[in-house]
């Protein structure tokens, strides 16, 4: 359960953070951002892995590069659900998603699946 809280307060950072850095992304308030960081995981939990799998053909063709339209697609439905968050087109919302993705990823290497903040400390021991 701490892992499911970790993580949507950790995508709604990234939203946060793209509202302030995109133009075309509008968030209002702290509340949206929560609200759009919890229908954000929804959708990518539940929608995204079907369309991943119907889209397959044209990702191969594309060699990956159509999973970006994926997940422009799932951040501007989310705007398209929730009032009070905004993606003004299709490259505010790219941009946007790709925010999210990289606050996500940077914030993976030190928080494990459950939640718990880790880090991992090499030692050299000379001998």
């Amino acid at each position: 359960m701490a892992g499911l809280v970790v993580r949507t307060l950790i995508i709604a950072l990234g939203i946060g953070l793209a509202s302030k850095l995109i133009p075309g992304v509008e968030v209002e308030g702290a509340g949206t951002v929560l609200v759009a960081a919890l229908l954000l995981g929804l959708v990518n939990a539940l929608i995204r892995p079907l369309l991943v799998i119907l889209t397959f053909p044209i990702t191969i063709l594309t060699l990956g590069l159509f999973l970006l339209v994926i997940h422009a697609g799932m951040f501007g439905f989310v705007a398209w659900l929730l009032g009070g968050f905004h993606v003004s087109g299709f490259f505010s919302a790219l941009f946007g998603a790709l925010i999210v993705s990289l606050t996500s990823t940077m914030a993976s290497w030190f928080i494990g699946p459950d939640g718990r903040y880790q880090v991992l400390i090499i030692e050299r021991r000379e001998g």
